[in-house]
C-alpha cells in the first residue's frame, strides 16, 4: 500500500488557530447564502454548490494526479464526496423546514460525536480542556436549540435533517483526517465535491425536480456558497486536519450557529430572541476555551490505500 507523503512545517501547527476562526467566519455565511437561493430546491442548491466548487478545484485535482498525491487516497476521497452528498442534502433541506438558528445550531453538534468516537476508539481522544468545551457547547446547542424547538411535523422533520447532516460531517472529518499530513487539500477536497455534486444531482433528477437555479440570483448565491463556505471554509477545516483532531475542528464549528444567526438577522430579518444570542454566547465561550493557547496536537502519518 502506498503512502501519504508527509509534509510537516512545525510552524504551521500555530496557523490552525487562524485558520479555524477564519473557517468559522466563511461558513457562517453558508445558511444565509443557500437560503437566499431559494426557491430553487435544496438538492439542486446542494448539488450546484459541490459542482460549482468542484470546477473551480479542477486544477488542484489535475496537479495532484499528474503528481502522484491522489493515486493513493483517491478512494478516500470517493467515500468523502459521498459523506459531502449526504451531508449537505440532509441540512440544507432543512432549512427549508426549520429556522436558520435552530438548523445551523443541529449540524454543528458534531464535535459531540466526534468526541464519542474519540473515547470508543481511543485515537484523538480529547483533552481536559476540550471536554469543558464540549459541555459549555453542548448547552449552548440546547439552548439555542431549545428556544427554536417547535413540535410540528414540519420543525421536527427539518431538525431531523440537520442531525443526519452532523453524522454525515462527521464522517468526512474522520475520513480527512485518517490521510495524515501529507494529505493534498485541494485535490482531495476537488474528487469530494464533484462525487458529492453528482450524487447528489443524479438523486434530485430522479426525484424530478428541476436541476436548475431558479433565476440568475439564485446561481450567483449558490455559487458565493461554492466560493466562500465550500472553498474557503471547508478548505481551511480540511486543511487544520493536517495538523490537529477532528474534535478540534469540530469544535471551531460550533461558531458557525453565531455568525449565522447574527448574519439572519440583519440580512434576513430573523431576529434572534434574547434566550438564542445567549446560547450563542456560550458557544462562542467554548470555541475561545477551546483554541485560546490550546497546542495543537501532533499528527500523525497514516498509510492509506
Amino acid at each position: 500500500m502506498p503512502h501519504v507523503p508527509a509534509v510537516i512545517r512545525p510552524e504551521h501547527r500555530a496557523l490552525v488557530a487562524p485558520a479555524l476562526v477564519a473557517a468559522v467566519a466563511a461558513i457562517s455565511f453558508a445558511a444565509i447564502f443557500l437560503k437566499l437561493a431559494e426557491p430553487t430546491h435544496a438538492l439542486t442548491r446542494s448539488g450546484l454548490r459541490l459542482l460549482m466548487a468542484a470546477a473551480l478545484l479542477a486544477p488542484a485535482v489535475a496537479r495532484g494526479w499528474l503528481r502522484g498525491r491522489l493515486q493513493p487516497v483517491w478512494r478516500w476521497a470517493v467515500a468523502a464526496g459521498l459523506l459531502y452528498a449526504l451531508h449537505f442534502s440532509a441540512w440544507i433541506g432543512s432549512l427549508d423546514l426549520t429556522s436558520v438558528a435552530a438548523s445551523v445550531t443541529l449540524v454543528t453538534a458534531t464535535p459531540l460525536l466526534l468526541a464519542v468516537v474519540g473515547v470508543i476508539t481511543g485515537k484523538d481522544r480529547p483533552e481536559s480542556r476540550l471536554w469543558v468545551s464540549l459541555a459549555l457547547g453542548a448547552a449552548g446547542v440546547a439552548v439555542v436549540g431549545g428556544a427554536d424547538l417547535s413540535f410540528s411535523g414540519r420543525a421536527l422533520a427539518g431538525d431531523g435533517l440537520a442531525l443526519l447532516g452532523t453524522a454525515a460531517m462527521a464522517g468526512y472529518l474522520l475520513v480527512a483526517r485518517r490521510m495524515g499530513p501529507g494529505l493534498d487539500v485541494w485535490a482531495f477536497m476537488g474528487v469530494a465535491c464533484a462525487v458529492g455534486g453528482a450524487v447528489v444531482m443524479a438523486v434530485g433528477a430522479a426525484a424530478g425536480v428541476s436541476l436548475l437555479p431558479a433565476d440568475g440570483t439564485a446561481a450567483l448565491y449558490i455559487f458565493l456558497s461554492a466560493l466562500i463556505p465550500q472553498l474557503v471554509g471547508h478548505g481551511l477545516m480540511t486543511w487544520s486536519l493536517r495538523h490537529t483532531t477532528p474534535t478540534v475542528v469540530g469544535l471551531a464549528t460550533l461558531g458557525e450557529p453565531v455568525g449565522s444567526t447574527l448574519l439572519a438577522w440583519v440580512w434576513l430579518g430573523e431576529a434572534a430572541p434574547p434566550v438564542v444570542l445567549a446560547g450563542c454566547a456560550i458557544v462562542l465561550a467554548a470555541l475561545v476555551l477551546a483554541l485560546a493557547g490550546r497546542r495543537a496536537a501532533a499528527p500523525v502519518e497514516v498509510v492509506a490505500s
